[in-house]
Formats: structure tokens, sequence, C-alpha cells
């Protein structure tokens, strides 16, 4: 057992002054101690003192929640209404090489389909949708080799097609429902809205928990987007719009969705009022509607033209940089 002497302050002081603590070092009597006197060994923590705690944190939650589900979205709404077009355009690319980034860690041979056929075909589906509409924005279309059957729409008129979707699509009505429904996404800047809110998360995330990997998760964020139920229907109608004014048969936005939603076993498990889907019922009631007051139709592709689209990543394909 030894003596030491402490300042006032806590620190070790050589100078003669009323000692302030006893420092216990013999096992033995350490022992002793805690076996007759335990009560030595208590923190001495004032009456209250985890209420406040617990006051704090919970108030900290909070804080954290509404940033999180309030203010960042709100910020995200109005960043998304005022951001130029062409810097949109720019920024939409570089979550575009976040979102292939996050597609090779999964699929490391992804490759761009360069298909000239392929490319002509694509080209005239687009047409035949955005003929004669004043979109805000030139839509770019890719496609790549990955066997997720999905589409995806980037800020700044960029959408994302995946291998997977081309190859399980029955029809290419199917396509083009599939595609005019992220053109309405694009249209209502809801891409530029979820990257804004993403890379917001992700920041506040870093500064509460220090964790830099939430702002490389922006690429996954992307990926796996999921806007409200209010955007999705807003999409929906958009689509339904855009195939019956260029008569296509609105049929095959009904059955691409119909197959999506019955893939997605995520979805599948989540109750209607906490999906952000609108529900196959849904979508199959406002097709149907749309579809008794379609006029004649027109086939988007022809067979040789769809078969080309089909094939798109079989007979053409580069490495991406």
């Amino acid at each position: 057992m030894t003596l030491t002497r402490y300042d006032s302050r806590g620190g070790r002081d050589a100078a003669p002054r009323d000692l302030a603590r006893l420092v216990v070092d013999e096992p033995d009597f350490i022992q002793w101690l805690r076996n007759t006197r335990p009560e030595l060994f208590k923190r001495d923590v004032h009456k209250g003192v985890w209420l406040r705690v617990g006051i704090w944190g919970a108030g900290a939650l909070a804080a954290i929640l509404l940033m999180l589900f309030v203010i960042l979205p709100g910020m995200a709404d109005t960043l998304s209404r005022v951001i130029p077009i062409e810097r949109e355009v720019a920024f939409g690319q570089a979550v575009t090489r976040q979102m292939i980034s996050a597609l090779e860690d999964s699929e490391t041979d992804l490759q761009a389909c360069t298909s000239a056929e392929g490319r002509a075909s694509l080209d005239t589906l687009l047409e035949r949708l955005t003929a004669g509409r004043a979109l805000e924005y030139e839509i770019d279309i890719r496609v790549f080799n990955h066997s997720m059957v999905n589409a995806f729409a980037a800020p700044g008129g960029q959408v994302i097609v995946m291998e997977g979707l081309l190859e399980s699509a029955a029809t290419p009505e199917e396509v083009a429902g599939g595609l005019a429904h992220e053109i309405g996404h694009v249209e209502h800047r809801d891409p530029t809205r979820h990257a804004l809110r993403s890379i917001g998360s992700a920041g506040l995330l870093f500064m509460v928990f220090g964790d830099y990997s939430g702002i490389a998760l922006l690429g996954e964020h992307m990926l796996s987007a999921s806007y409200s139920r209010d955007a999705e229907a807003r999409a929906d109608r958009f689509a339904l719009e855009m195939l019956s004014a260029a008569n296509v048969d609105v049929a095959g936005f009904e059955h691409f969705f119909a197959q999506r939603t019955a893939e997605d076993s995520s979805e599948s498990a989540v109750p209607g009022v906490l999906s952000t889907h609108p529900g196959v019922e849904q979508r199959a009631s406002r097709a149907s509607r749309v579809a008794a007051h379609q006029g004649e139709t027109r086939k988007v592709l022809t067979p040789s033209e769809w078969q080309a689209l089909q094939a798109m990543c079989e007979e053409g394909a580069e490495a991406l940089e």
C-alpha cells in the first residue's frame, strides 16, 4: 500500500499538502476490502443522473430522426427544384458511376452493351415513346450485362437498364412500360431528390458515428431506391399517359409491374400501408381504366427489332473503364 499526494486538480504533486487520496496496490488487501467494505467500490452517482442521461439520449435520438425523416427530405425536395439542369446532369453522371461501382462489386464482369442493332432498336423504342413530347431532359439510356431484372433512373435524364430485364420481358411493350415509368421518375426529379437525401443521410450518420462507409453506400442506395408511394403512383400515371399517347398497348405495362412485384420478395412481405410501391391490384386497375379508353395500338418494335434488343448484350459489349 502506498500513499500518493495529489493536487486539487487530481494531478500528482510532490509538494507537502494534505493527502487527498489513498492508493491501495496490494491484491490481498484489495480483495479483503471488496469482501468487507463493498460500499467503497460503488461509484458516486448523484440521484437523477441516469434520468438526465436518458432524457438527453432520447432528445439526441429524436433530433437525428427529425433530421433523417423530416428536415433532410424537405431540403432535398427544395434543392431538386432549384438545381440547374446542366448541373443535375453532371451530378447524375457521378451518381451513375457510383451505381456502376456497386454493380461491379457483385458482378465483376460487368460490361456496357454496345450491339449496333440492339442500340438501334432501343433508340426506335425511345423515339416512339417520346415523339411529339416536350421533355425537360434528354433521356440517355444505357444497358449493362447484369442479370438483375430491373431498370433505374439516375439524375439528369439517365436511365440504366439491366440485361435481365430485356431477357425476362415477353414483349417489347413490357420494356416500353418499364422505360416509360423510369422516364416519369426522371421528369419528376425523383432520382435527384433521392440522391440528395441519401448523401445528406450518409453525411449525418458519418458525423454521428464517424463511419465513412455510409458515403460509399450511395450507389447501393440508388440501386435499391424506394420512392414514396405518391412518387411511384405519379410515375405510373406518367407512364400510362405516355404509352397511350404513343399508341402502345398498356397491357405490357401491367404485366411488367405485376411480374416485377411478384418476384420482389422483400416487398411481398410488407403490409400495403408500409410498402413504398402501389399494389399490383392498384396498378392493374389503373392500367385497365386507361386500356378501356385506349384506341387502336401499334407494335412498338418489329419481331426482328425485338430480337436484336433482347440479344443486345450478346452481340456487342465493352469493358468499363
